[in-house]
């Protein structure tokens, strides 16, 4: 494909290559690279001669920093675009994470840098995720109206105790070795090796039916124990502080701990529960009640259930406003309705998750 576009394919040494190319953007993913990206899958799954996927992002900065929401927002302003965008970015986007998820030759993403929302649905749910120590992982949804979505209900609640819930609900960012304690992360290569590990997956000579074997050889001889896991270190705290049912009982829970300043990490605790109540009190609402719901949950269920919420999500206040804060006019001011947790009862949390008739995302 052309130098400039979006998203560059190779192929080099039995490996298709995938190169998100929006370096100025942090290699968001727009809706025409989704569509570019997955027939690509497809034809690679069935070439005999491709072995391996392997996908990173351009420049130094970000694997993929998410999703186009701002194309998102203007479509559901009617701003821009096409009215029906609202849905249709979200179902390319969960079928691809399902194509993924389930991709049966080896599927290696480099997470060098930013990684967030979309970044972490074309990796995480795949097989294998690099980390790097310029890594730094995030899903920051709350702050913007949303929720963690792109298969998080899965795999936040496939992290140790309620680390999932901590990490949704506030949206706290994490270095390599906490990606790696969460399983967001499986390998971790310094930044410098990077090349020599490409050129190792290249060179691979490719044996049928033994391509994850010897992939994983290659990543194993590579990796690497990075630093201790802040996370590992802080993880009864957030277990108990983060154990609650409502997110009122978190907040009570972070406003004790930080009253007994139990954790040795001054002001953590208190920091915790200030950044909380930044965030869109609808968004804290249904985020809990997904991870709740979804504890079990294999990624296309997780990736309906998801699904459903977004198109609630579309046709509410918070999300448009938390874009506009962050995004559009960048005042970092977002005026939410309702403004606090109390205006929001059971029935306007439930209201999120009313199935859709035959609007639901189906696989294809």
């Amino acid at each position: 494909m052309a130098e400039g576009a979006e998203i560059l394919f190779d192929c080099e040494g039995g490996v298709g290559t995938v190169l998100l190319n929006r370096p100025q953007a942090l290699n968001a993913f727009t809706l025409g690279m989704y569509r570019r990206f997955d027939p690509a899958l497809r034809a690679w799954a069935g070439d005999p001669e491709i072995r391996a996927v392997l996908v990173e992002g351009a420049g130094d900065r970000a694997f993929c920093a998410g999703g186009d929401v701002r194309a998102v927002y203007e479509a559901g302003k009617g701003i821009a675009g096409d009215p029906d965008f609202t849905s249709t970015f979200f179902a390319e986007e969960y079928r691809i994470i399902s194509r993924i998820h389930h991709y049966p030759k080896p599927y290696i993403a480099i997470l060098d840098g930013i990684t967030m929302g979309g970044g972490a649905g074309v990796s995480v749910n795949g097989a294998c995720r690099v980390a790097t120590e310029k890594t730094m992982f995030a899903m920051p949804e709350t702050g913007i109206g949303l929720f963690p979505d792109v298969g998080a209900t899965r795999f936040l609640n496939r992290c140790p105790g309620h680390v999932g819930r901590y990490l949704g609900l506030t949206g706290a960012r994490l270095g390599a070795a906490d990606a790696i304690y969460c399983g967001f992360a499986t390998h971790f290569v310094p930044r410098e090796r990077l090349p020599e590990l490409k050129a190792a997956l290249t060179g691979i000579a490719w044996r049928p039916g033994e391509e994850r074997v010897q992939a994983e050889a290659v990543l194993a001889r590579f990796n690497t124990d990075p630093c201790p896991a802040p996370l590992a270190a802080r993880r009864d705290i957030v277990d108990r502080c983060f154990a609650g049912g409502t997110v009122e009982a978190i907040l009570d829970a972070l406003g004790l701990a930080a009253l007994a300043d139990e954790t040795g990490d001054t002001g953590w605790a208190a920091e915790t529960r200030a950044s909380l109540l930044t965030k869109s009190p609808t968004s804290l609402r249904i985020t809990l009640r997904q991870l709740i719901v979804g504890q079990g949950f294999d990624l296309e269920e997780a990736l309906k259930l998801e699904y459903r919420m977004t198109q609630h999500v579309m046709a509410a206040h918070d999300f448009y406003e938390g874009v506009r804060a962050a995004l559009v006019d960048k005042d970092q001011k977002p005026r939410w309705l309702p403004g606090n947790l109390a205006e929001i009862g059971e029935a306007a949390t439930e209201s999120y998750f009313v199935p859709l008739g035959d609007r639901e995302l189906a696989f294809y």
